[in-house]
């Protein structure tokens, strides 16, 4: 191995559908056709090492993906970043690529922001709601996992929720979410909002992830593909009510 090079890429309309699975095959059909060096692992069936962090649920989107690639010989970012944009099926986008430096990746990412599109609910009605999981010290979910029937703390893992209008039938939940294990996706916080309100999703939800990154004093995250010494730059801000 003689570098390695951090992928930030988004999933994107149709293939937000597409398993984990299914992406990481993708990536390494995408690494064979754009003739990347990419370096392989040992033993009798040898495959690309590729490290993912914090994959999104099928069926939501994300603008904010990332995996580290391992490469056998030196390569350029921005180069890497066009040739395994070009060879990726339209839907998985490369973002950006930068050299892995410093911390590892999974320790530089412990927060998600989510912002999720509900046809058919009213900003009246969030506004109700998120007050109300806030108010709890926890508020747990029942999730059911191939192992069986999980509790999950939701209320322990939102950070915080705010809502505003796409249109007087449609509103938008934005809400930042501590990594757990297992995992608190969208659907748990519908569910939590759902058990301290009258909050009714009549169609289903389109969840997107804008980011991924280490969570930081004020609510915000930091880029995970930043320098060590720039983490503490000002990130994206949060989308106002």
């Amino acid at each position: 191995m003689v570098a390695r090079i951090r992928v930030r890429f988004a999933k994107r309309g149709r293939l937000r559908f597409l398993s984990h699975r299914d992406i990481a095959r993708a990536f390494e059909r995408a690494l064979r056709r754009a003739r990347l060096p990419v370096a392989l692992s040992a033993g009798f069936s040898p495959h690309p090492r590729l490290s993912w962090v914090g994959a999104a649920p099928t069926g939501a989107a994300s603008e904010a993906e990332y995996v580290e690639i391992a490469f056998s010989a030196p390569v350029i970012p921005e180069q890497v970043r066009e040739a395994l944009d070009a060879a990726l099926p339209p839907g998985l986008d490369v973002v950006r690529c930068a050299s892995a430096e410093g911390r590892p990746l999974p320790d530089r990412i412990d927060a998600s922001r989510w912002q999720v599109r509900l046809p058919g609910v009213s900003k009246a009605q969030l506004e109700v709601a998120i007050p109300a999981l806030m108010a709890r010290d926890s508020l747990t979910v029942e999730r059911v996992i191939k192992d069986g029937r999980r509790e999950i703390d939701v209320r322990g893992a939102v950070v915080w929720a705010v809502c505003r209008a796409e249109n007087d039938t449609c509103a938008i939940l934005d809400v930042v979410v501590r990594h757990t294990t297992p995992a608190v996706r969208p659907d748990d916080v519908l569910t939590a909002l759902s058990a301290v309100a009258v909050l009714s999703v009549p169609v289903p939800p389109e969840p997107t992830r804008l980011e991924q990154g280490r969570l930081l004093e004020d609510g915000t995250l930091a880029d995970p593909l930043a320098p060590d010494r720039d983490e503490a730059a000002r990130p994206v801000s949060r989308l106002e009510a």
